[in-house]
């Protein structure tokens, strides 16, 4: 007789087979064994089958693969970003800006190795860690999660004890990324939140252009990822609130400690509430301090946009720059009190030049926005 596993039974039809099966064992008690070890075979098969999916750990002697899909860290279609377990969304309360591209952010890290945090709130992530960082455009800006262009990819991936950078770009369909060692422009265009049409020739950068910005100490670095910058609620795909430190620790990723206490939420740049010298710290840390601080590749110029920096000086008030240049637009000083249109800094935000422009590298248009608060901020300086 075939037994077709797959088709429902009544109640009554799984007691009469049960009760036919145990008479079927006690006049034939010697096939009693096989049959239960077959049953608990069964059981334990279809509890593996039934069981959710959860992230192949990466070979990481085969990293990079050539596809991001062999990664098998989203399920189903691969441009929605639905993460597998295992693999964590995570969010910045004041991100890097690169030409209005919204962000996807996700972690995986190996079980039982979470990451630990440095005095600084720095973290210290295991080894065998995969950062990964998704660019795309939405349409339409208010419909952020409906029609989207997919751009790249950025893996940060941690093994033999340091962090290796990898890109890719996605296809024109969105159904695959595939590993690119040069870089690329690529055209994007959406409708921003006010209604404007925009559009970038968005560039993809090549290996060498991601170390640039993640050096520290001549080491690649993460940037984004710090206790201060993780510190605030987010809600995950299952569509519970919770703080992401806590997150973090619930999933193993994060060591015990009361982090949130020791390391306060930096501030967010956009939050009109704010004060704003508190907001303008946050937006220069996040967008210049990986380069400019002590240990960054902008440590010549003496001038530190890092978080903890606390003088106003060596953060560029009244600071003549080291080399003067096209770079400088004929101004003197870093930042003028009082006076945006004379501050350096400010130049440098608002040009379009390569030579000039800042950041250097990561975007091709100016952040209308943050170079607002930058100017409302230096106006109030006195």
């Amino acid at each position: 007789m075939i037994v077709n596993f797959d088709q429902p039974i009544s109640r009554r039809q799984k007691t009469t087979g049960l009760t036919t099966c145990g008479s079927f064992l006690f006049t034939f008690p010697g096939l009693a064994t096989t049959f239960i070890g077959c049953s608990f075979l069964l059981f334990f098969s279809a509890c593996r089958h039934n069981r959710e999916p959860s992230a192949p750990e990466p070979d990481f002697e085969k990293i990079p693969y050539a596809k991001l899909s062999e990664y098998g860290f989203f399920s189903g279609r691969l441009r929605q970003l639905q993460p597998m377990p295992g693999v964590l969304p995570y969010d910045l309360i004041t991100p890097l800006f690169t030409d209005y591209a919204h962000k996807a952010r996700f972690v995986w890290m190996p079980p039982g190795a979470p990451a630990v945090a440095d005095e600084r709130g720095y973290l210290l992530f295991p080894e065998h860690t995969v950062l990964i960082k998704n660019f795309y455009y939405p349409a339409d800006f208010n419909k952020p999660d409906e029609e989207r262009d997919m751009v790249e990819t950025r893996l940060l991936v941690r093994r033999n004890g340091a962090w290796a950078a990898f890109t890719y770009e996605w296809n024109e369909q969105g159904t695959d990324a595939s590993l690119m060692q040069v870089g690329n422009i690529r055209p994007a265009a959406w409708t921003s939140e006010t209604g404007e049409a925009m559009q970038v020739n968005y560039v993809i950068p090549n290996k060498n252009q991601c170390k640039s910005c993640h050096l520290a100490d001549d080491k690649i670095e993460p940037i984004g990822p710090k206790l201060r910058n993780l510190n605030f609620s987010l809600t995950y795909p299952d569509g519970v609130t919770e703080n992401q430190l806590v997150k973090w620790q619930q999933a193993g990723y994060l060591a015990p400690g009361d982090h949130g206490a020791a390391h306060p939420a930096l501030p967010r740049w956009d939050d009109a509430a704010l004060p704003i010298a508190d907001r303008a710290a946050a937006y220069l840390d996040v967008n210049c301090g990986h380069c400019h601080r002590p240990e960054g590749p902008a440590n010549t110029t003496g001038t530190y946009l890092h978080w903890e920096e606390p003088e106003l000086t060596r953060r560029g008030v009244g600071k003549s720059p080291v080399a003067a240049g096209k770079g400088s637009g004929g101004r003197h000083y870093g930042i003028v009190p009082g006076k945006p249109e004379e501050s350096i800094l400010v130049f440098r935000m608002e040009s379009e030049d390569p030579g000039v422009m800042m950041p250097e590298l990561g975007r091709m248009v100016p952040h209308r926005e943050g170079i607002q608060l930058i100017r409302e901020w230096i106006e109030g300086l006195k």
